[in-house]
């Protein structure tokens, strides 16, 4: 009993603070530096092509042309859209776009991200690969800035820094979106100033040609398996914290539990997909299962901790003290889900963003086992929401 005790309190313990603590240690005191320079033009002219997936998006997709056809001219060779089996206006709406630099591919059924994005970068040209998703919005400047890290040739995937609206949001969707994303953000920044990042924001990056890869059929993670499988190729992947982008995440917390449980599902699926992920040969093996695998079972920690608690809290007040406060860590957190009266529902915010983040790790694994047919089906990731698609309409990018 005292075993599962110590050990479920130090392996929470680790994944939350200890391998944080480490990284950005190594971050500080071991930095790996690499070479930025501007993109040379003058004998790479236009070396970008964007590839954007988007199934059923007519409700953005005019002002995200707009705001893509709008973009550092350049630096963009073409912007390609690729129509994954949509059935509104999606189609039609490429198709009536008069722009040489746009190329779009229709795909008559729907076969997922991953396969959309496989035909886009079939079809690219440019030097350089960029994914975009439908909802963001790229600031000015971005792109270049983006650019100036592939100077450095051991550099092979590069990603912007995210910045997301919480504005209208409830208050443990904001926190997943605010305090959860700022933590996640540092860890990633500390990870590619060691080495490279386990996984970059899918919304917003870059790859060389040469070094990107087909992915399976099926990838829900595409900005987890690409990037690993160019440090896989012997590449870094960093990230350009001057290259911003907006975008905005479900405001309500339900949304946000979908999303997560679509990720982390991902998580699970990512592994059978590549199992090279789990193997020495995998560069930053450890930062994926500190940062990534250890998240996964998080949740059962959680529920060990407090059995054994209370068993070993029988012949210590301490540790029965320890017991009665997470099991009121636990019930505020639920109870701040459920009613929403303001105090209380302010005062267990940070507890339900826990509390939803280890419950959509326990759904994800079940989504995994045993959902028919693919699992990208689980959750539509460009179904607009009001705040992204007032984002895209007016073109609020800096505020």
């Amino acid at each position: 009993m005292k075993v599962c005790f110590w050990f479920s309190l130090g392996t929470i313990l680790y994944v939350y603070a200890g391998y944080p603590i480490c990284i950005a240690l190594l971050a500080r005191f071991f930095p790996r530096r690499w070479k930025r320079a501007p993109w040379p033009l003058e004998t790479k002219p236009r070396p970008v092509s964007i590839i954007m997936a988007v199934h059923n998006g007519a409700t953005l997709l005019p002002s995200k042309i707009e705001h893509l056809l709008s973009l550092e001219p350049e630096f963009i060779r073409e912007i390609i859209i690729v129509s994954d089996g949509s059935l509104d206006a999606t189609s039609s709406i490429l198709e009536a776009v008069q722009d040489d630099r746009l190329r779009s591919i229709i795909l008559p059924q729907q076969a997922g991200k991953a396969a959309a994005v496989n035909h886009g970068i079939a079809a690219a040209n440019g030097d350089i690969l960029l994914f975009n998703d439908i909802r963001p919005l790229i600031a000015p400047g971005a792109i270049a800035a983006l650019l100036e890290n592939f100077a450095d040739p051991k550099v092979g995937c590069v990603a912007g820094e995210l910045i997301l609206k919480t504005a209208g949001h409830d208050a443990a969707a904001a926190a997943v979106s605010g305090v959860y994303w700022r933590y996640e953000q540092w860890i990633r920044n500390c990870e590619a100033a060691w080495d490279s990042p386990v996984g970059v924001y899918g919304g917003f990056y870059a790859v060389r040609r040469d070094a990107a890869v087909a992915m399976p059929e099926g990838t829900i993670l595409d900005d987890m398996l690409q990037p690993l499988a160019v440090i896989h190729k012997g590449y870094r992947s960093v990230l350009e914290r001057s290259a911003v982008v907006f975008d905005t995440w479900p405001e309500k917390i339900s949304g946000e539990f979908s999303r997560k449980v679509r990720t982390l599902a991902g998580n699970f699926q990512l592994v059978s997909l590549a199992s090279w992920t789990i193997t020495p040969s995998n560069r930053v093996l450890i930062q994926f299962i500190s940062h990534k695998l250890l998240r996964l079972i998080v949740p059962y920690l959680f529920a060990i901790l407090l059995v054994t608690s209370f068993f070993l809290g029988a012949r210590s007040v301490t540790l029965l003290g320890f017991a009665v406060g997470q099991l009121g860590f636990w019930c505020l957190a639920a109870l701040s889900l459920w009613f929403r009266v303001p105090v209380l529902h302010r005062l267990g915010t940070p507890a339900s963003a826990l509390l939803v983040l280890n419950a959509a790790a326990v759904v994800g694994l079940y989504k995994f086992l045993f959902t028919r047919g693919p699992l990208w089906k689980i959750w539509s990731p460009t179904s607009p929401t009001a705040g992204s698609a007032s984002m895209l309409a007016e073109g609020k990018i800096g505020s």
